[in-house]
């Protein structure tokens, strides 16, 4: 299925190449140096041509020739040095756009909120970056080096012609014209095609990263043909959707190659019969040949140009719809940076909702005093996960306001607001880096002493120690090569050395053995001492010491209090701990039993 944003249409096609050509302008002084110089090698090709054919009608009728060929001469020079500074200044002012506009996409990418990721797929959104900015690097380059100076050259060509003689003129102008006809032809018979091939290219980037990302199942479950198979199916269907527009653009070649060939000959031809009349000269009819193979030159490199243009429009397209994509969350002009966060916390009638469903959490009240650990629990899908989201400004509530120590958070800077917030997650979220580059994710400029004390009250240091180069080690993708208690030390540790005021701890020990679970707790409850502390769990052991509690079902809280007293209340909360099968801390147990 063809997305259709991804059809653009002729005229969508050429505002797509406008807008790249546009990406210029951040460095205009040396675009339109290059602009220039191309003009003047564009004229320059043109008038050689004339200077050739008179040079030819002197030597005939015996007069000197040396002012023309001299003239020839400085012109020639002139076109070298244009061509010189367009060969070396174009292809460095394109690379430097190309790594630009890389850099930009990445940083937008990795800006949009996770439901984008989600929605697109990494694989597709890697494939936009670099396919994108590929396509932009040759777009540029093939501009500025080769389609300016051919449309100079052909717009100054037809007019010197028809000043020369207007009966051989007109045998270039149907050319140029039948060369027009005939892609626009071609372009309108292959827009929707290509853009199905694109479709089908990110199809494909998109079951490759979705592979690779789970490469140890598709392993354990023996899915090497079926995964295989998928693959070539999509391929299959990409070559089918190639091949009948690689078919049309080929015919397209075929025919503008005729028509060249049948207009070489239609120059000689009436040349002869103009010459035997005495209609024209030797040196006219030399010229005339020379503008025509000029003409057929240039309108293969335009002609091939369209065909590029049309082939690359969707991929360009895709890029552009990255780089307009909205941020979820905008930060407002002027806000704030929000210094010395004590870490008291209010959700006033907060409420978010997705779309036009019913999902979302709805009218929250809360309120954390400095220093306190607030407990979220409840049924899969009852909102806490997108609670802690709107702390920390993920996502944007449609009402109410959240602040932090009496500030809107709103009003500051995005900087400073997930500065005042450090976040142990289920997934530990590990770069394919070293030990100590993981744990300085929250504090890049961290001494090699200040990370090693954050991986010892991480209960880190031991395990750390004992792999190859320590610190170093370079961990892998996800953190594969450490076990899941390791990755979750390695994000505890990150956590402590952000030192930040507010924690959230979102499933931090969930799916981890007993022995495991308790060293990370021991270093959880090192890290939350004096920090406003926010807990997602399953495992309700983990919520037990909590100041206060929150059940929330459905996106709302329908129950808040601490462990003993909701326990006893026989509510949804004690229906989790007895159903759910979690862990009731041993002096806890007579009051649950009575």
């Amino acid at each position: 299925m063809t997305n259709p944003s991804a059809e653009p249409s002729r005229s969508g096609a050429w505002r797509i190449y406008l807008r790249a050509i546009g990406m210029l302008s951040t460095e205009r002084m040396l675009s339109v140096t290059l602009v220039v110089a191309g003009m003047a090698v564009g004229i320059i090709q043109v008038i050689e041509q004339q200077l050739f054919g008179q040079v030819v009608d002197a030597l005939a009728k015996g007069e000197g020739a040396f002012g023309i060929i001299g003239l020839w001469a400085v012109l020639g020079m002139i076109g070298i040095l244009a061509s010189v500074v367009i060969a070396v200044a174009a292809d460095r002012l394109s690379h430097r756009r190309r790594l630009a506009a890389m850099s930009g996409a990445f940083e937008r990418a990795i800006k949009m909120p996770i439901s984008f990721h989600a929605r697109k797929g990494s694989g597709a959104v890697v494939r936009s970056i670099l396919a994108g900015t590929d396509a932009l690097f040759w777009l540029w380059l093939s501009f500025l080096r080769e389609q300016l100076t051919a449309v100079i050259g052909i717009l100054y060509l037809l007019p010197t012609a028809i000043a020369m003689d207007w009966r051989m003129a007109s045998i270039l102008a149907a050319l140029a014209l039948l060369y027009v006809l005939l892609n626009i032809f071609v372009v309108e018979r292959t827009t929707s095609g290509q853009a199905t091939v694109e479709q089908y290219h990110n199809n494909v980037y998109g079951r490759v990263g979705d592979v690779l990302g789970n490469v140890t199942v598709v392993q354990s479950y023996h899915r090497l043909g079926a995964e295989m198979q998928a693959m070539r199916d999509i391929m299959g269907q990409l070559l089918s959707a190639q091949y009948p527009v690689l078919t049309w653009w080929g015919l397209l070649t075929v025919l503008t190659r005729s028509a060249a060939t049948i207009t070489m000959v239609a120059i000689f031809l009436v040349g002869a019969v103009l010459a035997s009349r005495g209609e024209i000269s030797v040196g006219s009819i030399v010229a005339f040949v020379g503008f025509a193979n000029l003409l057929i030159g240039k309108l293969d490199q335009l002609s091939g140009f369209v065909v590029r243009v049309n082939q690359q429009a969707p991929t360009l397209n895709t890029f552009f719809e990255l780089m307009d994509e909205k941020d979820a969350v905008v930060e407002k002009p002027g806000a704030i940076d929000m210094p010395n966060v004590r870490g008291e916390v209010v959700f006033d009638k907060v409420s978010f909702r997705y779309g036009p469903g019913a999902q979302g959490v709805f009218d929250l009240d809360i309120t954390a005093r400095p220093g306190e650990t607030v407990a979220l629990v409840g049924p899969t899908g009852s909102g806490k996960t997108t609670t802690l989201a709107l702390l920390q400004r993920i996502r944007e509530p449609d009402q109410g306001h959240i602040s932090i120590d009496q500030r809107n958070i709103a009003d500051v800077t995005l900087g400073s607001l997930r500065q005042a917030i450090a976040v142990v997650f289920q997934d530990a979220g590990l770069f394919n880096r070293t030990i100590a580059e993981n744990i300085r994710v929250g504090r890049p400029d961290a001494s090699d002493a200040e990370v090693e004390r954050a991986a010892r009250l991480a209960e880190a240091h031991d395990f750390i120690m004992r792999k190859p180069e320590g610190y170093q080690f370079v961990i892998g993708e996800r953190g594969t090569s450490l076990s899941g208690g390791e990755r979750q030390r390695i994000a505890v540790a990150r956590a402590i050395l952000k030192d930040a005021p507010i924690l959230i701890l979102d499933e931090a020990t969930s799916a981890l053995d007993s022995e495991t679970e308790a060293k990370i707790k021991r270093a959880l409850d090192a890290l939350r001492k004096g920090r406003t502390t926010f807990i997602i769990a399953h495992r309700l052991s983990t919520v037990s010491n909590a100041d206060q509690i929150l059940v929330l079902d459905e996106g709302r809280i329908v129950e808040r209090g601490r462990y003993r007293e909701l326990v006893m209340k026989g509510g949804l909360f004690s229906r989790l701990v007895a159903e759910g099968g979690f862990t009731v801390p041993e002096d806890d147990e007579e009051d649950v039993q009575r």
